[in-house]
């Protein structure tokens, strides 16, 4: 019988040294990060496509969208924000799925590890692989796109907040809908939707006001909107707080949202999470 109640409890390694909490963690986050860069599907997709949707439309647009402000511009910080999302919500919503179908985590729910090391393994996964792609994303747009980068500390101390409250929402809502897919195949049919639908709603590829309103009141319920307008302060120009909906970048508002959204995540999480299939019983 399986106990949850000593998640602190060591483990001894094959040299009979015992690890504790901490290492632990660390150990499980160099397995999945090990895990995901094997897979060249996911390593392509999750750091390939934010870059090549950047060039693409970087290509297609090139009129300013106001003053100071070109469309690649706008275009670049919604694609940051799409990118922290991919690696935390699609990433985990599809790849949880495949491990509940192998029995993967059935095997982990049966080991003496304690399970919140299981869960902190995906946190630092994400963590690591989605400041790389924030680097990789920030070092093309400055280099091919005259992106400029935050000149100020305060801004890139929003830009810090945006990010870990963004990034923390997402992976706790990926790891809940995740619970959403029936086998292994259906888990990118449930999430790649979902995501698609909220980058095109949420003002990735189109500016935000230009689109219809009652698009932009459903976007407003979800976290990316308020990631890309967080992010949108960061790297537009003050000025350019006046085309947002609130007449402002409304960046109290952003954090009020993106932490509430941390909180419903985690209830799902808890409330929905399931280590077996339904056939497993």
């Amino acid at each position: 019988m399986t106990t949850t109640t000593k998640p602190a409890a060591p483990v001894a390694t094959a040299g009979g040294r015992r690890l504790g909490a901490g290492a632990l963690a660390l150990r499980q986050g160099r397995l999945e990060i090990t895990q995901f860069l094997r897979s060249r599907e996911s390593v392509v997709f999750t750091m390939g496509f934010p870059i090549i949707m950047i060039l693409i439309f970087a290509a297609i647009f090139s009129d300013e969208i106001a003053p100071g402000v070109s469309y690649t511009q706008y275009f670049i910080t919604g694609m940051i924000a799409t990118g922290l999302m991919t690696v935390s919500f699609q990433n985990l919503g599809i790849w949880i799925p495949i491990e509940r179908d192998r029995g993967v985590l059935k095997r982990y729910r049966g080991t003496p590890m304690p399970k919140w090391v299981w869960f902190a393994g995906k946190v630092l996964m994400v963590v690591a692989i989605g400041i790389a792609e924030t680097v990789l994303l920030l070092a093309v747009s400055v280099a091919l796109f005259d992106l400029k980068l935050p000149d100020t500390a305060a801004k890139w101390v929003t830009f810090g907040w945006v990010a870990v409250l963004g990034v923390t929402a997402c992976t706790l809502c990926g790891i809940a809908i995740s619970s959403l897919a029936r086998t292994a195949r259906s888990g990118s049919a449930v999430v790649t939707p979902v995501a698609l639908v909220l980058q095109f709603i949420s003002g990735v590829f189109f500016v935000f006001t230009n689109l219809p309103t009652w698009m932009q009141q459903v976007a407003a319920l979800f976290p990316l909107k308020w990631m890309c307008q967080g992010l949108r302060s960061v790297f537009l120009p003050e000025s350019f707080g006046g085309q947002e909906p609130g007449g402002s970048f409304e960046l109290g508002k952003v954090a009020l949202v993106l932490a509430l959204w941390c909180v419903i995540g985690l209830v799902l999480c808890l409330t929905t999470f399931r280590w077996t299939t339904k056939r497993d019983g």
